[in-house]
């Protein structure tokens, strides 16, 4: 078992700098258009054109969204670097949930513990679906709609859960605190699944 827990330790690291490795990029990328917008240089040469063809789309989309809040659309560059380290977070999170819940189930299938390893997957899959409602939060922030495909499929996923709360659990000042309720029940049974079956 030595050789499997460094594989996936190995594993665990290489996925998460590999993430890190395109929120710094995105972050770079980022911090060269701010820079090139003071600086002066030929907006028509090819470095300028090629980092403005990769940046425009989402920058120009952010300040749409800033000016539809009332913001400066000026800071739209910083506002999704912002964006891109907490969805690198969101990722990294993913990520090691998957890792660590494969690696749980080796483990407890290798040691014969058939039930250690139902708790394993039932721990692993709370925290991924965890994960899809804040996605679902941070997403509807940013005025995400139905249109969008991973918007459409965190809404069918986590609305059988958070639809009856939203329905049984009343607003405070005009906000939805479904979610949050949602999060506290789920880490209640992650506490309880952590305290029963993966104990055997």
């Amino acid at each position: 078992m030595d050789n499997v827990t460094r594989f996936f330790a190995q594993l665990n690291y290489f996925v998460d700098a590999v993430i890190i490795g395109v929120i710094v990029f995105i972050i770079v990328l980022l911090l060269v258009r701010l820079a090139l917008n003071y600086a002066d240089f030929n907006p028509f040469s090819r470095p300028v054109h090629l980092v403005r063809s990769w940046t425009d789309p989402s920058v120009n989309r952010m300040r749409r969204a800033l000016l539809g809040f009332g913001f400066n659309p000026n800071i739209a560059p910083l506002i999704i670097i912002l964006i891109a380290i907490l969805f690198g977070w969101i990722a990294i999170q993913l990520a090691d949930s998957l890792i660590g819940t494969v690696y749980g189930v080796i483990v407890a299938a290798h040691a014969g513990r058939p039930i250690a390893l139902v708790g394993v997957l039932l721990y692993g899959a709370l925290s991924i679906y965890l994960l899809m409602i804040f996605t679902r939060i941070i997403l509807s922030w940013g005025q995400v709609g139905y249109g969008n495909w991973l918007m459409r499929f965190l809404i069918i996923t986590t609305e059988p859960i958070l639809g009856p709360l939203r329905r049984i659990i009343p607003t405070i000042g005009g906000f939805d605190i479904s979610a949050i309720v949602a999060f506290f029940i789920i880490r209640l049974f992650q506490a309880a699944i952590q305290g029963t079956l993966m104990r055997f």
